[in-house]
């Protein structure tokens, strides 16, 4: 999926957890399409991300807290005159058999990759209706779509995320303000480096799950909320765009 040049120019966008992963590729793609910058992050690495960006600035704070959140649209407005485009990203993974589950760990997968999109979202919302523009996007999961064992918080809190979006998609629209999910499948980041290293994933066996032959890259996530936040997107409101290589697809033993 290919986007034109600087299709985003002119245009600020906030995007949660991108000190890293795959928020820091989205972020990154954003600049070189044209827009300004907002990192919202507790990862002290976001200053120095937003110092490499250009263009950029780096709010410190955490998604499950509203006072943070809304600091960081307002610094966005402060600085860029306007938000355009806000990716709810954050996110923490849980896998653990569910009997074991703690409450803790239940409220904090909850808490991060739920509640946290909800504020991000609705900050954004807050500050879109009445410019009467703006896209939204949430990163969901393959995990939102299908059902994998150990993971029924991490399971839940995506799938959840994506109802989210369609239901703010059809509530917004009369406003101009566009919102959907990003379902990425497997995807060859450095933490999923880090646990192929220390035997906790098998990358091999995932490379041969998937149809196209191999992990999807960050730049690939990227370059689909690129294109859902520019005006090639105009008419996809509501949508889990899943972009798995063909594993959501692919059901033969």
């Amino acid at each position: 999926m290919s986007t034109p040049n600087r299709c985003l120019e002119g245009r600020c966008a906030l995007v949660t957890g991108a000190a890293t992963g795959l928020g820091l590729a989205m972020a990154r793609a954003f600049r070189g399409a044209g827009a300004s910058v907002v990192i919202l992050d507790i990862d002290p690495l976001a200053g120095d991300r937003a110092a490499e960006l250009g263009d950029a600035i780096a709010v410190r704070g955490s998604v499950t807290n509203r006072a943070d959140v809304a600091v960081a649209f307002d610094a966005a407005v402060a600085r860029f005159g306007r938000i355009d485009i806000a990716v709810a990203n954050a996110g923490v993974s849980q896998n653990r058999p569910s009997l074991d589950v703690a409450d803790d760990e239940w409220d904090r997968v909850i808490d991060v990759n739920l509640t946290g999109p909800f504020l991000t979202m609705q900050e954004a919302g807050r500050r879109m209706v009445p410019q009467g523009s703006g896209s939204i996007m949430v990163t969901s999961s393959l995990y939102g779509v299908v059902a994998a064992p150990e993971r029924v918080g991490y399971c839940v809190s995506k799938a959840g995320v994506a109802m989210m979006a369609k239901v703010l998609a059809i509530e917004w629209a009369k406003y101009g303000v566009r919102v959907n999910a990003i379902a990425p499948g497997y995807v060859r980041t450095a933490l999923v480096e880090d646990l192929a290293a220390r035997g906790r994933l098998d990358v091999g066996a995932l490379e041969r799950r998937t149809p196209i032959g191999r992990l999807v890259k960050p730049e690939e996530i990227a370059q689909v909320a690129t294109f859902l936040a520019s005006d090639a997107a105009s008419a996809i409101t509501g949508q889990v765009v899943t972009a798995d290589g063909g594993w959501t697809a692919y059901g033969y033993v």
